[in-house]
């Protein structure tokens, strides 16, 4: 293949900015070895292991919840759904985000029933007519005086989960005794806080249900080593190789991958390929009046953007020139990954099945940032075309668009990419069953894998946290 060297150190991959220094948003993160174990297949399919997982992992890591922009608002809320579980968030009269139990206290009747709205006057339940403030605190029980004092005198409230408000995301946790939240995702919090998802809101989500375990899910998109097979199409505008893997503690990831730019797969490194011609108008470059090589469309692009930045005042200043074209693939351990751009954000969340081992929902997220009447009146910023947005999807922000839920065996319609994963990873489940065999055998372009089964193993095991 041209442009791929034969030879490669797995203790220094590949970097795409050699020159960054440490601490650099895009410097390579230092090598951690997590070894060359293979884990058992059976916790892709296995009950009992399904059963340990909620109790060891889903009620103790931190969990994203929503968009902070989808609880804007004092009343605000959000539901989130996991296992057995229905969590809501809502923004106080404080300005403050909590998160409970979606629970009446009395009864068990659900406090709220739909995913998103807003409360002007609290909560009301829908059987009894119990009252609660936006901080959880009751505020007047049905005919309190046919209780006997006994049974209500600790006035109960709602059920308090862990929450906090970063980076443009509201995260939760039943665990009450869970690390500080920007400590536990380490370097991950300042690079995410860089791309201002606060200023971002919501434009498309989509959850649809696949025949496969959340892992494979987690698996599939950790890394672009299968772009190549599978993908094909996409290697004349992205690079499936020369991709950096940084490891952080807590099972914490990313992938940079480049973008703007052809594979090294691919014979042709210099003519201006159809797809590169396509994506050019994303970054507010004319394909037509582009005369530079295929080699040369990604610095092309680094500068439009950052000049159309300036002319919009949208603050790039904090951004890398690769973070201006290249994607930053953050897994946020367990269940999430983040693909970081500067004009939105494509948030992926892999959320097991509440009863089988060998389902799971697919939910995407596409956030993005608006900048006004400016903007289009200058032209050239949208959301970028890649993301697969519906023709005629409302991105101005004034109505945040219902979450579509999709069956299993219902096409998801997500786009020829997406789609192709969803054809894919149930047969790659059935085969996770065969008795020929026996467990994942992991090369450095899956490291990220390894790290996330490393750090899931952590917790099978009952390490503190």
């Amino acid at each position: 293949m041209d442009g791929i060297s034969s030879s490669f150190d797995y203790r220094k991959g590949w970097s795409i900015n050699p020159a960054a220094k440490p601490g650099d948003i895009d410097a390579k993160a230092p090598f951690i070895d997590n070894g060359t174990e293979k884990f058992d297949p059976a916790q892709y399919y296995d009950k009992g292991w399904m059963a340990q997982e909620w109790e060891k992992l889903w009620t103790k890591a931190w969990l994203i919840a929503c968009p902070s922009s989808d609880v804007r608002e004092e009343g605000d809320f959000a539901t989130f759904e996991i296992g057995n579980e229905n969590i809501v968030v809502v923004r106080g009269d404080d300005g403050t985000v909590r998160a409970f139990y979606n629970v009446c206290p009395h009864r068990g009747n659900r406090l709220v029933h739909t995913a998103i709205g807003s409360l002007s006057n609290g909560f009301a339940c829908s059987f009894h007519s119990w009252k609660f403030k936006l901080d959880g605190s009751l505020k007047s029980i049905t005919d309190r005086e046919t209780f006997r004092p006994e049974v209500v005198c600790h006035n109960p409230g709602l059920s308090a989960v862990r929450c906090e408000e970063l980076a443009g995301l509201v995260f939760i946790s039943m665990n009450p005794d869970a690390p500080d939240l920007r400590g536990w995702l380490g370097p991950v919090a300042d690079h995410l806080e860089s791309y201002q998802i606060d200023k971002m809101h919501v434009v498309r989500q989509v959850r649809s249900e696949w025949a496969a375990n959340w892992k494979v899910g987690v698996d599939a998109f950790y890394e672009v080593y299968h772009l190549h097979a599978v993908h094909p199409e996409t290697q004349g505008v992205m690079e499936d190789y020369f991709v950096q893997y940084d490891l952080f503690p807590n099972g914490m990831s990313r992938m940079c991958i480049p973008f703007y730019r052809p594979s090294p797969r691919v014979p042709d490194q210099l003519g201006v390929n159809e797809g590169l011609k396509m994506m050019m108008p994303d970054a507010a470059l004319d394909p037509a009046g582009f005369t530079g090589t295929a080699q040369e469309v990604r610095i092309a692009a680094q500068k439009a953007k950052r000049e159309r930045a300036e002319r919009l005042g949208l603050g790039y200043e904090k951004l890398t020139d690769a973070q201006l074209t290249d994607s930053f693939a953050y897994g946020l351990f367990p269940n999430v990954q983040i693909g970081c751009h500067p004009e939105g954000v494509f948030l992926m969340r892999f959320i097991p099945h509440p009863q089988d081992p060998e389902r799971f929902f697919y939910d995407i997220t596409i956030l993005f940032r608006p900048v006004g009447a400016v903007a289009e009146a200058a032209g050239n910023y949208d959301v970028p075309a890649w993301m697969g947005l519906p023709e005629g999807t409302d991105i101005s922000g004034r109505v945040r668009p219902d979450c579509v839920h999709v069956p299993l065996g219902e096409p998801a319609n997500l786009g020829l990419v997406l789609d192709q994963d969803s054809e894919l990873l149930p047969v790659v489940q059935k085969g996770l069953r065969s008795r020929g065999f026996n467990g994942m055998l992991f090369g450095e372009q899956e490291q990220r894998l390894r790290h996330f089964h490393v750090e899931l193993n952590r917790y099978m095991a009952g390490a503190p946290r």
